[in-house]
């Protein structure tokens, strides 16, 4: 871990989204310095599925040594946001720094995305981070060490990372965009700067919509933490940046990244918006088996052949499949192959002891995958992670999300026979 170095006591931090996950680690780090912080965000009663509130924030902030100012804001409305500020200069007597991370995700297509989730994604990622920074500004002129810090991406305009999802690439592009536009503006008097993780990092969203097998692929907020602390730590001439977790800290001389794994020794997910060498993501595909990214995909018929790889590989899928397997899955699985072995193929995991075949499955799927047939094969036989292929856009997924990850275990039994 980076070590805390005292530069932070006696700051005001002013962070959004600091409930639970990355937010709450930047908070936690903060603290150990003796500083301030603001919680500002919605989690006022005990979430379902999501741990964590604005006054459990709070209190893990003081037990860490700072000061805590629980604030229910929600970053989309101006006078909600208006009164946290106020509140934080009437308690504290100023704001040193803004940490822009609430954040809102719909990783749909433009047709599957209604306009309601349109609309969170856009106020709550673009609009509430300017709306928010806009109100800190006039507070941050007047400290010693202004920063701003938003939790968005490099400004990377590879189409790959809009087709699948461009409502979010657009929200998130926007906080981005508001780094750019404000670091220029305020070049000489707050230092404006972006941060984004290498990989994936643990959250309990991250949890509730994969479980294990997608947080043994993660690091922990830690690294984030970390990462936005040696940057906060800079003077306010290093402005304008946009940086990556990983390499932040290895020009602060961490050398042991292990330590921030989930699971040290785990292959990591990348993180979307990053595809710079040498470890592209293309590459780290390729490594596992993918074929080229932007070939168009050929039309596919419903029925498909019988024989081929497709009906082998469904072969070795009916062997797997038990009473078990069922009971621990309960999903229905539909499979819209295109290319050499297109067709539509389904695996039933909800009823008696399973079954698997050709065509549309008996009742409604609860996923729909969409794919490739070539990646299907590999898919199936652990050359190509499904996670690696949805990031990249070679798989298409409808349907329940934690379904679909299931899959993946069924798919590493498969790899082992």
């Amino acid at each position: 871990m980076l070590q805390n170095t005292g530069k932070l006591a006696g700051c005001t931090l002013f962070i959004t989204g600091a409930s639970r996950g990355i937010g709450k680690a930047i908070a936690l780090k903060a603290a150990r310095d003796g500083a301030n912080v603001v919680i500002a965000a919605k989690t006022a009663e005990p979430h379902a599925k999501l741990p964590g509130t604005i006054y459990s924030a709070a209190q893990e902030v003081e037990a860490a040594g700072g000061k805590a100012l629980p604030c229910v804001v929600d970053i989309r409305d101006e006078q909600q946001v208006g009164a946290a500020v106020q509140k934080a200069v009437d308690t504290f007597g100023g704001i040193d720094i803004l940490v822009n991370n609430a954040s809102a995700i719909s990783l749909t297509g433009t047709l599957e995305t209604p306009m309601k989730k349109v609309d969170l994604m856009l106020g709550v990622n673009l609009r509430g981070t300017y709306l928010t920074s806009k109100l800190v500004i006039p507070h941050l002129l007047k400290s010693r060490s202004p920063h701003i810090l938003n939790l968005s991406p490099p400004l990377n305009l590879n189409p790959v990372w809009f087709k699948n999802h461009t409502a979010y690439t657009m929200a998130k592009y926007g906080m981005s965009m508001c780094v750019l536009g404000m670091a220029e503006e305020f070049r000489g008097q707050i230092a404006v700067n972006a941060l984004w993780p290498k990989t994936a990092i643990q959250t309990a969203a991250m949890d509730m919509l994969g479980g294990e097998e997608v947080g043994k692929q993660c690091r922990t907020a830690d690294i984030m933490a970390d990462a936005a602390y040696a940057i906060l730590s800079r003077p306010t001439d290093f402005t304008g940046h946009f940086l990556v977790d990983e390499d932040i800290l290895k020009e602060q001389g961490v050398r042991d990244f292990e330590q921030y794994a989930v699971q040290p020794g785990h292959p990591l997910l990348p993180d979307f918006f990053l595809d710079e060498a040498p470890e592209t993501l293309a590459h780290q595909m390729e490594q596992h088996g993918a074929t080229p990214a932007f070939k168009p995909p050929p039309s596919s018929s419903t029925t498909p052949p019988s024989g081929g790889p497709i009906e082998s590989t469904f072969d070795v899928i009916r062997a797997v499949i038990n009473d078990d397997v069922v009971k621990s899955t309960q999903g229905i699985y539909q499979f819209d192959l295109s290319g050499e072995h297109g067709g539509i193929w389904f695996l039933d995991l909800k009823s008696g002891s399973g079954r698997a075949g050709p065509g549309q499955p008996p009742i409604k799927a609860d996923v729909v995958m969409t794919m490739d047939s070539k990646d299907f094969t590999k898919m199936f036989a652990g050359k190509l992670k499904p996670t690696l292929a949805f990031m990249s856009g070679k798989l298409r997924i409808k349907g329940d999300m934690t379904l679909a990850i299931k899959l993946e275990k069924l798919m590493g039994r498969m790899s082992k026979l």
